[in-house]
């Protein structure tokens, strides 16, 4: 069953707003910001009364850009708060260097109170840095699901739209923003209200965190056949031990041969082909998302040594890992 919210969320003064903090890392995500805020809003229309309230804070306290490039105005910098205050951290693209020292000294000093703290889209990243997720189950954007569970081995990674564990809640991002929300609306105030706010948005399809973020592998690739679809699922969740076609033929209850033409009638490549795309593809979230040298990730993706991975890497990509990871670097500090 879907988990409550903590009962220490609920302030002292039921009719006083709720007050959230949306702390906005630079580079957030518009989406998954602007969606939790207009829930927000729209609870409070539907209501006819102000249930909750909001502010915008971030480093320096002037201003913050999305990932678009619009700016917004910030109300404060990263100040002390109410125990009382909801903390929502946004952010988006390159979100490790958004996560300053700054941003994570605040983070723990806050989170010391006991308050509630939440990240959405990348934002799990931030968190987890700072120590908030020890212990706690958590998500994130499907894109970062790789390097997150490299570097935060003592969180418990899920794939779902959003995760709720105890005072801490995070969410893939994009739309599931407005899960959370409409979650957080119906524990306080009834699912009539959330679901009128659902109505407002035009969100036909109320998501709770027992549903996963990604599209299913008949939708992704286009091909509705069950034992493909299997096949594909085993090699997305065998990267860093590869299993030969032989085996997974076996494991869906054909041939070698008879596997080998599905890919071809399907996915106009070999099975060898189309799982290494997956290995590569998980190397290249990897070096840009991680500080783990190019030998760890190779091993992290099933290659035995690193110079088959570099050839690999540049058959498929036209650079070389390190030159891959390099130029990444350059566009970070322009």
């Amino acid at each position: 069953m879907a988990q409550a919210l903590p009962a220490q969320r609920v302030p002292t003064n039921p009719d006083k707003p709720r007050r959230f903090v949306f702390t906005l890392l630079d580079n957030f995500s518009l989406l998954c910001f602007s969606t939790a805020i207009e829930s927000l809003r729209i609870a409070n229309r539907m209501a006819e009364r102000p249930l909750y309230e909001w502010t915008l804070i971030g480093e320096g306290g002037v201003s913050a850009t999305c990932s678009a490039g619009t700016v917004f105005q910030l109300d404060q910098d990263l100040v002390e708060l109410s125990r009382d205050d909801i903390v929502l951290v946004c952010s988006g693209i390159d979100v490790q260097k958004a996560t300053t020292k700054k941003v994570l000294s605040w983070m723990r000093r806050e989170a010391r109170k006991g308050m509630v703290f939440g990240g959405l889209c990348t934002a799990a990243y931030a968190l987890a840095k700072a120590g908030l997720l020890d212990g706690k189950r958590a998500t994130i954007h499907w894109e970062n699901h790789d390097s997150f569970e490299e570097d935060f081995e003592d969180v418990s990674l899920t794939k779902s739209v959003f995760v709720v564990d105890g005072n801490r809640m995070t969410t893939a991002g994009g739309t599931s923003s407005i899960d959370l929300m409409l979650k957080i609306i119906a524990d306080d105030h009834g699912e009539d209200l959330a679901n009128a706010v659902a109505d407002q948005l035009i969100y036909s399809s109320i998501r709770t965190d027992r549903d996963t973020q990604r599209l299913s592998v008949p939708t992704r690739i286009g091909v509705r056949h069950p034992k493909l679809s299997q096949v594909i699922q085993i090699m997305e969740s065998n990267i860093e031990e590869p299993i030969s076609p032989a085996i997974l033929a076996q494991d869906v209850g054909m041939s070698t041969r008879q596997l080998e033409r599905l890919f071809r009638r399907y996915l106009n490549r070999s099975p060898k082909r189309y799982y290494m795309e997956l290995r590569l593809q998980k190397a290249r979230n990897l070096l840009m998302q991680t500080d783990m040298s190019v030998i760890n990730v190779a091993l992290a993706c099933g290659f035995a040594s690193p110079s088959h991975f570099s050839k690999c890497y540049r058959a498929h990509y036209g650079t070389t890992p390190y030159r891959e990871r390099g130029s990444h670097a350059a566009r970070l500090t322009v």
